[in-house]
C-alpha cells in the first residue's frame, strides 16, 4: 500500500513549497499542474497565502484532508521536525530530496539513522534521502526536481526506469524524449535509507502499464527482494536491463583459491543477472537500445536472424555482428534461392539476401524477398539494410509500404537501418518496426530479444528439486585436504581411495596396499597452493620412487613453507583417464552463497570458462550451465573421444551448492579442483575449504 501511494497518490503535500516554478521546491508544483495531476495537492510554506494558484498552508498538521503522499523540500535540518509532523498527520510515504546524510560519512549516517527511526515509529516510508523523486506519467504524478521534464514529458508508453543516481537519472530522463522512448515510471532512489531499487523494480513489474524495465544501480541492498521481483519478470515475460557500475575489486583473499578469483563481488552479480533472465547493458546505448527493442517488437522466438540488404558489405557485416551475438544466420532453402534468381539475376539470396540496387527499377522485390524470407526462410528475426532509402522523399514512401505489408501478419521482430527523419521513424516505430542507423546496434537489440525469449522460456528450471543431502557442519579453523574429503564424502561425492601417512616408511607400505602408480601430496591446513610448495608428486610406480619422493617432498615444502605445520603426507591412487572441471562456492557478502563449475585442472585460471549461479542449485540447473561452457564440446565427445557423464558432474555441482547454503554463516569458500569425471563416475581428486576464521588467518 505505501508503494501504491507512493506510485499512485491521491493528495500529496509539497513540504517547503515555492512560488518559483524554477525552484526545488516549485517545481514540482509546476510538473504536477502541467500534467494534470487529478488529485489533492498542498503547498507548504508558512510565509505564502498562495502558491502557483494553489492554497498554501503553514504546516501539514493545517490541511483539512488526508495526505497520502508528502514531498520534503526543506534543508536537512529541518527533516526530522517535518517527518515527525508527517507521522502524526497519518501521511504514508515520504519523497525526502534533501541532502546531507549518509552520502557526508559519519555524521550524515547518524542524522540518517535518526530519520528511520521516525518513520519506523510512524510506520512511514521514505524515498531518498538525496534523490530526485519520481514521474509518473500514467497519472502525472511528479514529486520531482528533475530538469529531465523541462520541455515537456516524454511519451507515454511502457517502458519503466529506475535510477539511484540523480543527476544521472535526469540524464536517462532526458534521453527519453530524444529517443522517442515511451515511459510510463521513473524514479531515483538516492540514499535509499528504506525504499530500494530492489522494491521499486518488483513495483514495476507487477504494473499493467510497464513491459520493460531499465535500472542503473551503484549497489544492491536487499538481495532478496531484488531476486524475487526478477524471477516475477522472467514467469511474466518482462524485459529487465540492468547498468551497474562500481564494478569491485577482489579482496586479497582471492589468491586463497581459484573460486574466490573467479567470483569477485561483480561475477556474482552477473551470476545473479543471468540465474533470473535479466540482461546486463555495458553502456547507455546499449541500455536504452534494448529498451527500445522489447517496447517496440513483438516477442522473439528464435534466435534465427534472416538479413535483407541493398549492399553486399553491410550484409557481410551484420552477418559478423550476429554470429558475435549468438545469432544464427542459416541460408534460405535451396528452392526459395533458384526462385529468387530467377526473378532478380543480379541478386544474391542465400542469407544475407542481397536484392542489389536493383531494387529501385523493381520495387516490388522488396516485398517478395521479405515475404520469402518470413514464409520459407521462417526466420524468427529480421534485419534490412536500406541506407537513405528510408528517408527518401522518391523511394522512402513505396519502402515504408512494402516493408510494413510484408511484415504485419508474421508477428516477428523486425529492424530496419537506414538515414530518416522523425517523424518517418516515428511511422516505422507506430506499425512494429525499429529503426537504426548503425547496423551492429540493431542486430544487437535483436539478440536481445533472442535472448529474454530463452529466459522466459526456461523459467522453470529452477523449479526441480533440490538433491537431499545429509546436514554436515564443517570444520572450524583451518582444514587440511584430507579432512574436506571427508566432507565431501558425506555428501555422495565421492574420493579416491587414500590413506594418510606420516613418514616415508608408512608411505611405501600404503603405495603397495593401494597399488602402484601412485599420487603423492603434503598434508597442512597452512598450505593452499601444494604445487606451488613442492607439495605434490605424480604418477610413482615403484616403492623407490615413492621414498624418495617422500623425503624430498618434507624436505623441499620446509624450505619453501617454514612456518607450515606439515602433518604428513597423503597417497592416493594415480587416475589419468577423463576430463577435469572445477567445481566451487564462495560466499559473497551480499548475494550469500554462489556456486561455480568451469574446466578445472590447469586450465582452470588460463581459460577462465565457467559458470556461476547463485546457490542452491538443482540438477537441472546445474546441467544447464555445464553445456552452456565454451567448452562443452571436450566432454560431450568431440573428436571421438567417449563421452563423459555429465550427469554425475551436475550431480556433484547441485550437492555442493546445498552443502554451502546449509554452512553459509560459517563458510567462506569450498572448492573441488579437479573434479575428474569420466564415462561412469566422477572422482574429487583435491578439495579445499576455507571457513571465516581461516580466510582471515590466511
Amino acid at each position: 500500500m505505501s508503494l501504491k501511494a507512493l506510485f499512485e497518490p491521491t493528495s500529496v503535500a509539497v513540504i517547503g513549497a515555492s512560488s518559483n516554478p524554477a525552484r526545488i521546491g516549485g517545481r514540482p508544483i509546476d510538473y504536477y499542474l502541467k500534467a494534470g495531476f487529478k488529485g489533492d495537492i498542498y503547498p507548504v510554506n508558512p510565509n505564502r497565502d498562495e502558491i502557483q494558484g494553489l492554497k498554501a498552508y503553514p504546516d501539514i498538521a493545517s490541511i483539512p484532508g488526508k495526505v497520502e503522499l508528502a514531498v520534503l523540500a526543506i534543508s536537512a535540518k529541518l527533516v526530522a521536525e517535518a517527518l515527525t509532523a508527517c507521522g502524526e498527520k497519518g501521511v504514508k510515504v515520504v519523497v525526502l530530496f534533501s541532502a546531507g546524510f549518509s552520502e557526508l560519512g559519519d555524521a550524515g549516517d547518524l542524522l540518517q539513522d535518526q530519520l528511520d527511526q521516525i518513520v519506523q515509529r510512524y510506520d512511514m516510508r521514505i524515498l531518498g534521502p538525496n534523490c530526485l523523486g519520481l514521474y509518473n506519467g500514467d497519472i502525472g504524478n511528479c514529486p520531482t526536481f528533475t530538469s529531465g521534464l523541462e520541455g515537456g514529458f516524454p511519451i507515454n508508453g511502457r517502458v519503466g526506469l529506475i535510477t539511484q543516481s540523480g543527476a544521472y537519472g535526469t540524464h536517462l530522463l532526458t534521453m527519453t524524449k530524444s529517443r522517442r522512448l515511451g515511459v510510463s515510471k521513473w524514479i531515483s532512489t538516492g540514499n535509499e535509507s528504506d525504499l530500494t531499487v530492489a522494491e521499486c523494480l518488483e513495483y514495476l513489474i507487477d504494473s499493467d502499464t510497464v513491459d520493460v524495465v531499465g535500472c542503473y544501480m551503484e549497489g544492491v541492498k536487499k538481495p532478496k527482494i531484488l531476486m524475487r521481483a526478477l524471477e516475477k519478470a522472467r514467469v511474466a515475460g518482462k524485459a529487465v536491463v540492468i547498468m551497474k557500475v562500481g564494478v569491485s575489486d577482489v579482496g586479497s583473499e582471492a589468491v586463497q583459491s581459484h573460486t574466490a578469483s573467479l567470483t569477485g563481488s561483480d561475477a556474482s552479480f552477473q551470476a545473479l543477472i543471468d540465474q533470473y533472465g535479466a540482461q546486463r547493458a555495458k553502456t547507455t546505448e546499449q541500455m536504452f537500445d534494448i529498451l527500445y527493442a522489447f517496447s517496440i517488437s513483438p516477442r522473439a522466438e528464435g534466435n534465427q536472424l534472416g538479413i535483407l540488404t541493398v549492399s553486399g558489405g553491410a550484409g557481410v557485416l551484420m552477418a559478423d555482428a550476429a554470429e558475435e551475438e549468438g545469432l544464427l544466420v542459416p541460408p534460405m532453402p535451396d528452392e526459395t534461392q533458384k526462385r529468387l534468381i530467377a526473378r532478380n539475376p543480379l541478386c544474391a539470396p542465400r542469407n544475407p539476401v542481397d536484392i542489389t540496387g536493383n531494387a529501385l527499377n523493381d520495387f516490388a522485390l522488396v516485398g517478395e524477398n521479405l515475404t520469402a524470407m518470413c514464409e520459407e526462410g521462417h526466420y524468427d528475426l529480421l534485419v534490412a539494410f536500406f541506407t537513405s532509402w528510408v528517408g527518401s522523399p522518391a523511394h522512402g514512401g513505396k519502402l515504408f509500404d512494402a516493408l510494413s505489408e510484408g511484415i504485419k501478419t508474421q508477428k516477428k521482430p523486425f529492424a530496419v537501418i537506414g538515414q530518416a527523419t522523425e517523424a518517418i521513424k516515428e511511422k516505422y516505430e507506430a506499425v512494429g518496426i525499429m529503426v537504426f542507423e548503425d547496423p551492429s546496434r540493431a542486430v544487437a537489440a535483436l539478440s536481445a530479444l533472442a535472448k529474454f525469449n530463452t529466459a522466459f522460456s526456461q523459467a522453470t528450471e529452477d523449479k526441480g528439486e533440490l538433491l537431499a543431502i545429509p546436514t554436515i557442519v564443517l570444520p572450524t579453523g583451518k582444514t587440511t585436504e584430507a579432512e574436506a574429503k571427508l566432507s565431501i564424502e558425506q555428501i555422495g561425492i565421492p574420493v579416491p581411495k587414500e590413506k594418510v601417512v606420516r613418514d616415508a616408511a608408512e608411505a611405501v607400505k600404503s603405495a603397495n596396499d593401494i597399488g602402484f602408480p601412485v599420487v603423492m601430496k603434503i598434508i597442512s591446513s597452512d598450505i593452499a597452493h601444494k604445487s606451488e610448495a613442492g607439495g605434490v608428486a605424480l604418477n610413482l610406480v615403484s616403492a623407490e620412487e615413492v621414498r624418495a619422493a617422500a623425503n624430498l617432498m618434507f624436505k623441499t615444502v620446509a624450505e619453501r613453507e617454514p612456518n607450515a605445520k606439515i602433518e604428513g603426507l597423503l597417497i592416493s591412487p594415480m587416475i589419468a583417464d577423463g576430463v577435469d572441471f572445477i567445481i566451487g562456492t564462495q560466499c559473497d557478502p551480499i548475494m550469500g552463497p554462489v556456486i561455480m563449475v568451469g574446466l578445472g585442472g590447469i586450465y582452470t585460471e588460463i581459460l577462465k570458462d565457467v559458470r556461476l549461479s547463485l546457490a542452491p542449485v538443482t540438477h537441472e540447473r546445474a546441467l544447464s550451465m555445464l553445456t552452456s561452457l565454451r567448452g562443452a564440446a571436450i566432454f560431450q565427445g568431440a573428436r571421438g573421444q567417449a563421452p563423459i557423464n555429465i550427469n554425475a558432474v551436475a550431480d556433484a555441482v547441485s550437492r555442493l551448492s546445498v552443502l554451502a547454503v546449509q554452512n553459509t554463516d560459517t563458510i567462506d569458500s569450498i572448492e573441488i579442483n579437479p573434479l575428474r569425471a569420466m564415462g561412469d563416475k566422477v572422482v574429487a581428486l583435491d578439495a579445499l575449504i576455507l571457513n571465516n576464521e581461516a580466510k582471515i588467518n590466511h
